[in-house]
């Protein structure tokens, strides 16, 4: 009898170890879709996401950030590929620092989860040049995102160079990594029309490139209403409850849930209410989509120059589940944890069957799924954004807030509705919550660094031109500024009597071009 126990004490120790051992290597995974899911080991999944830009923290974060997503019931995280920080020479590459993207990719598997990367290699995401290094600009005869072969052959390379060296680190899906889908371009049905043929036969050809480059994971294209076959066309947006894709054999995909919207300055400090956006992920999963993905779930920083766009800030809060400073966002947090619990509950229906749909009243509905004819759950909504409703459904009376769902996984008892938030505290995650005056936090913070940008209006670089300089060209990116410098000493301006304010010179901006016509004389210009 003892002898049987330690046999079966040692068998148990192999089981362990095995199983630890697979679990740090990873194991490989298949990963395709039909029209209801992705399939990951030919199992449909119901997927929840969310964008985290590495570059937008740093590596001694991002563990945290990714346990406080996995926290909120997150199973993917999605991100771009920064280009112009990873090439900022051509063909001089760079992954350290905030831009390790092995690193990064790693930290999501080591919590357990999948990863989407979203290669582009254009990103938008209000980042510098939209992700483009500026040395793209100066190849002759090149013209960006159309079938430019100048253009395409730096797109390919750099498409290839990411792939690559995500496989070298054995880090898709097939090798044991967490990467389940990767993105090619941005947007760009949004932009296509300006382009013409030569937009349309881009598209084809971007597609067709990274099937090439075979990462064994399923590709997609966001905003493409004409991507080709087998890319996936995703949709973006504030609500997506009504999209469909291009085919019938495409799964119903949403790349782009807006948590709330980027800060400019001179604007209000936006906002999305929390009640709105699980209304909006509740929508999407009750009309048969099976993964969304939140604009951002941590936002983030715009450290340095990366900040794109008009007036953007250096915040990207973007009020985000976790807030600029990696704290839990409340309720917005918890209250999206509770609705993922809710569609977890009912992802065997969800992945069994299409939605049958019930009309239920004026702007109110129901979508039933079934793994049998007597097992289902439900979703009832009532999408009137200011009246309350009382609805029939299977003999039962359910009460609807305006603009909300309600989440039934037995197809009876309700288990969550989007419009009531159950008042949720910080759980001292936020540092003024504990028992800490201000004066230790400061101390306890690590170091500030600085970026030192020169500005003047003189130097090695300066030259003279009597009209406005193009930015991109005259500063080739290295600062974000172009002084100008009119002096007036010698012009006949002054043989009319008039006076300036200034002491005959004026250092000027957007102003300056009309003044120097005006007062016909030349510029210094200084970058």
């Amino acid at each position: 009898m003892g002898m049987l126990k330690n046999f079966i004490a040692c068998v148990l120790l192999v089981v362990l170890f095995l199983q630890n051992s697979c679990f740090e290597a990873g194991l490989s995974a298949n990963v395709t879709y039909d029209h209801r899911a992705l399939v990951i080991d030919g199992k449909r999944r119901v997927l929840q996401s969310g964008s985290i830009h590495y570059p937008r923290s740093t590596p001694e974060v991002w563990p945290e950030l990714i346990r406080k997503s996995k926290e909120g019931g997150l199973e993917v995280i999605e991100t771009y590929v920064f280009w112009n920080y990873h090439e900022p020479i051509r063909g001089q590459y760079y992954f350290e620092g905030r831009f390790d993207l092995v690193r990064f990719v790693k930290t999501v598997q080591e919590a357990g989860l999948f990863l989407h990367l979203r290669i582009g290699p254009y990103a938008c995401a209000e980042w510098n040049y939209g992700g483009f290094p500026v040395w793209l600009h100066f190849i002759p005869g090149i013209q960006f995102r159309t079938t430019n072969n100048p253009f395409k052959e730096e797109m390919k390379r750099f498409l290839a160079k990411i792939i690559d060296l995500m496989k070298q680190e054995n880090l898709f899906a097939s090798q044991g990594g967490p990467i389940i889908l990767a993105q090619v371009e941005n947007e760009y049905g949004n932009v296509e029309w300006a382009y013409g043929v030569g937009g349309e036969l881009y598209v084809k050809w971007a597609a067709d490139t990274a099937v090439n480059l075979n990462t064994s994971v399923p590709w997609v294209m966001c905003q493409q209403e004409d991507a080709p076959d087998p890319i996936i066309n995703t949709c973006n947006g504030f609500y997506c409850d009504g999209f469909t894709p291009n085919s019938p054999s495409k799964p119903i995909m949403w790349t782009e849930n807006y948590s709330g919207w980027f800060l400019s300055f001179g604007y209000a400090v936006p906002f999305r209410p929390v009640e709105d956006l699980a209304f909006a992920v509740a929508r999407f999963f009750e009309t048969g989509g099976t993964f969304q993905n939140y604009y951002m779930y941590f936002g983030g920083t715009n450290f340095g120059r990366t900040a794109g766009g008009p007036l953007v800030a250096t915040s990207y809060d973007y009020d985000a589940p976790i807030d600029e400073y990696g704290f839990i966002r409340q309720p917005k947090w918890g209250h999206l944890r509770e609705l993922h619990k809710a569609i977890k509950l009912c992802e065997e229906y969800l992945i069994s069957s299409d939605p049958t749909h019930q009309k239920l009243g004026a702007k109110l509905e129901a979508h039933i799924y079934h793994k049998s004819s007597n097992d289902c759950a439900a979703f009832l909504a009532n999408y009137d954004s200011s009246s309350d409703a009382n609805v029939t459904f299977n003999g039962n009376v359910y009460f609807l807030p305006a603009w909300s769902v309600s989440i039934l996984p037995d197809c009876k008892n309700v288990v969550f509705n989007t419009a009531k938030v159950i008042s949720q505290r910080n759980n001292g995650d936020h540092p003024f919550a504990q028992q800490k005056n201000v004066n230790e936090l400061l101390l306890a913070s690590s170091a500030f660094s600085w970026y030192e940008e020169k500005v003047g209006i003189s130097g090695n670089r300066s030259f003279v031109r009597p009209d406005l300089a193009e930015q991109i060209n005259t500063t080739k990116d290295t600062s974000d500024y172009l002084w100008y410098t009119a002096s007036l000493a010698n012009s006949s301006f002054w043989k009319q009597g008039s006076t300036l304010p200034v002491n005959k010179s004026l250092i000027c901006a957007g102003a300056c071009p009309g003044l120097l016509k005006a007062l016909a004389v030349e510029a210094h210009c200084s970058i």
